[in-house]
């Protein structure tokens, strides 16, 4: 079984030290590209025309292939976003259905998750919907609440056993629990 440690922050991170150091790189290249491929022959003789001419060309073929290097840059700075962004997708899926398989059974219990943070309440609905969720019983932190349609402050989600309580919408009556 292959086993894969990746982190979408480290990687995105990468990606713009990697492009800074490509950018860094198409900059020099560009500003040595006039006094490279056109050099002058040293003196008016066969010899140093050959000579200047061989320079030359080897400096058109260095330009060539940094083209073609800089395009293969492109490609794999594209390529490692991609798969950074693939990796984040997928790791929030993961966690997402690992967290409602752990939960669902006390969620169906006692109406509250096992773990993880209460959703905050709704704004401009009724009181009920301005109450924040409560955490998880084991560890989370309660939702926030809200300020309802008339003004009243709706209550913070009760804390887990490791987490707080979520703070009181503002108005009359919000509190935290």
């Amino acid at each position: 079984m292959s086993y894969v440690i990746a982190a979408p922050d480290v990687i995105a991170a990468a990606t713009t030290d990697l492009a800074n150091i490509g950018s860094t790189i198409r900059a020099a290249t560009a500003a040595a590209a006039p006094p490279t491929t056109g050099v002058a022959a040293a003196a008016a003789d066969e010899v140093s025309a050959a000579v200047a001419e061989l320079f030359g060309s080897h400096a058109q073929a260095y330009q060539a292939i940094s083209a073609q290097a800089t395009a293969f840059h492109g490609q794999f700075l594209a390529l490692l976003k991609a798969g950074a962004g693939q990796y984040a997708v997928a790791e929030t899926s993961i966690s997402r259905d690992l967290l409602s398989t752990v939960n669902a059974p006390t969620q169906a219990l006692v109406g509250r998750p096992l773990v993880g943070n209460g959703a905050d309440g709704v704004a401009g609905g009724t009181l009920a919907q301005a109450n924040g969720g409560a955490g998880g019983i084991l560890f989370g932190n309660g939702g926030a609440g809200a300020t309802d349609a008339a003004g009243q402050g709706g209550n913070g989600g009760a804390g887990g056993l490791i987490g707080n309580g979520g703070a009181g919408g503002a108005g009359t009556g919000g509190g935290r629990r």
